[in-house]
């Protein structure tokens, strides 16, 4: 507990402007899949994301579905936002396996109420923070203390590029000494330092954008809103004059576990990033207006503490640890069996190749075919690794897809209006061939074959209507003559999947 109050204590003397302020408290974690309604609206994301908040959560939610989830994460029931972020791995340097950092605690967002007339989110808001793509750090020596606040406007350190990358912070946890400040260090430490310094973890920051210019989302979902020239707090720019509440995130990850003592590697962010620069947030809305306007008006106890706020305790009480932990939200079929917390994967969730720049990250540098890409998802639980030689004594080679899937989208262009590659691969350029494989026969070229449609989805962009068609497996095998095996669909509990959120077109800016 004690640990808390310093982290709030720091965070507000780092940025030197003792304002109102409230923890939301999120200790539940809703999901771990590779989701993304913002950036990814309707298809399957690139990485993994850890996910709190609202159950209604999905791969194509809006303000509503959020809204009408059917609980929170968080410790205040009426928060009914989503709040997610790229979660953390370690590499093996022998085994180039991955595996899942452990996250303690859930997640922190702090609400912090900087500025004149502070407005509260408008239904439908959302906004992405940081950069995907982002390996390099700009702005001086990652490595050195920022210079002082004052001498930025000096050293032309003020453009929005600069101050969204000191929007991230890596702080080492150490109960036993003084709390480093917040967005102290903006880069990720080695295995090396962690070890030596960090017992109690590594703590994972993200500042949000505070000045608004009214619009409820943009094509990058990120410049209707601008950082005030220092970062937490400042003045606007004129492009941006309204004040939103400055949202800031604060994940703590276990990077001192024990599984981890012993071993050569190196801590990977989730969508490659092995540096820590391009890390980020996304955040999407489910406060009631009125509800949250209230709150920033009369929630300004300085503790920061959500108990000492009369609207939300009056209007509680307060979810316990075990109601926050037993909220998740429905994981769509094309996903059910990707485990992204399991141990000794291959490859990151997605195949995401790790890439440290310092040029910016490649677009679509992990899974090269949607199709094979979401196939391959599913093979996962039912062969195991696709890398893995290893195949089992009553199933032969496998030769072709275990699942029908007439059509799965999964996005490659996460980020790519944040930070520009270098060279951006053209559209037009056809996708690999897949791997030769036996054809499956025609359903009424062999009687004995038949085929019962488990699922559908259906994705409507624009004009493009795209259905998936999901049906029973079936392995075909090659020894010294075809052989056609049926094989039962795996012992997973099925999960709810509405049909609604599929159906909802693609966020389009609109103004207010």
């Amino acid at each position: 507990m004690a640990s808390k109050v310093f982290s709030a204590f720091f965070l507000l003397s780092t940025f030197g402007d003792v304002s109102a302020f409230w923890r939301m408290e999120c200790h539940g974690r809703t999901g771990l899949a590779r989701i993304d309604p913002i950036m990814d609206a309707g298809v399957v994301s690139p990485h993994i994301h850890t996910v709190h908040g609202s159950s209604g959560f999905s791969l194509s939610s809006t303000y509503d579905d959020l809204v009408q989830g059917s609980c929170s994460s968080c410790a205040v029931k009426q928060d009914k936002s989503a709040y997610w972020t790229p979660a953390l791995y370690f590499q093996d340097s022998e085994t180039k396996q991955f595996e899942i950092v452990p996250q303690v605690g859930g997640m922190l967002a702090y609400y912090l109420l900087r500025g004149d007339n502070v407005t509260a989110f408008p239904p439908g808001f959302q906004v992405v923070a940081g950069s995907n793509y982002r390996r390099d750090y700009t702005v001086g020596d990652p490595k050195s203390p920022d210079p002082p606040q004052s001498d930025w406007a000096a050293l032309k350190q003020t453009s929005q590029n600069d101050l969204e990358q000191r929007a991230i912070g890596y702080n080492c946890l150490d109960y036993k000494k003084e709390p480093e400040g917040s967005l102290l260090r903006h880069y990720l430490p080695d295995k090396d330092f962690l070890d030596a310094n960090c017992p109690d973890g590594l703590r994972i920051e993200l500042m949000f954008p505070s000045c608004w210019n009214g619009d409820i989302t943009a094509a990058d979902h990120k410049s209707h809103l601008a950082y005030p020239n220092l970062v937490g707090n400042g003045d606007c720019p004129e492009s941006h004059p309204k004040r939103l509440v400055t949202l800031f995130y604060e994940t703590i990850w276990d990077t001192d576990n024990k599984q981890f003592k012993g071993r050569n590697g190196e801590f990977v962010v989730s969508n490659g990033d092995p540096t820590g620069f391009g890390y980020h947030g996304d955040f999407m809305t489910g406060w009631d207006v009125d509800f949250l306007q209230e709150a920033i008006d009369t929630c300004t106890n300085a503790s920061g503490n959500i108990r000492d706020c009369p609207l939300f305790m009056n209007n509680g009480p307060l979810q316990t640890d075990e109601e926050q932990n037993s909220c998740e939200f429905d994981v769509p079929p094309m996903l059910a069996q990707e485990d992204g917390s399991a141990r000794n994967l291959a490859n990151l969730p997605g195949n995401i190749q790790v890439q440290a720049g310092p040029q910016s990250a490649t677009p679509g540098a992990g899974d090269a075919n949607p199709i094979i890409s979401a196939a391959t998802s599913l093979l996962g639980g039912f062969f195991g690794s696709a890398s893995s030689s290893t195949t089992s004594s009553s199933i032969p080679a496998v030769t072709s897809s275990s699942a029908s899937v007439e059509s799965v989208p999964v996005s490659q262009n996460f980020g790519a209006l944040a930070v520009p590659p270098a060279e951006t691969p053209s559209s037009s350029t056809p996708l690999p061939t897949p791997p030769t494989t036996t054809p499956a026969p025609a359903v009424t070229s062999d009687p004995g074959v038949s085929y019962e449609v488990v699922s559908t989805q259906t994705i409507t962009r624009g004009s493009q209507v795209e259905v998936v068609i999901w049906k029973e497996p079936v392995v075909y095998v090659t020894e010294e003559s075809i052989t056609t095996v049926t094989v039962e669909s795996p012992a997973v509990k099925p999960r709810r999947f509405y049909g609604r959120h599929a159906l909802q077109h693609g966020h389009h800016a609109r103004r207010t």
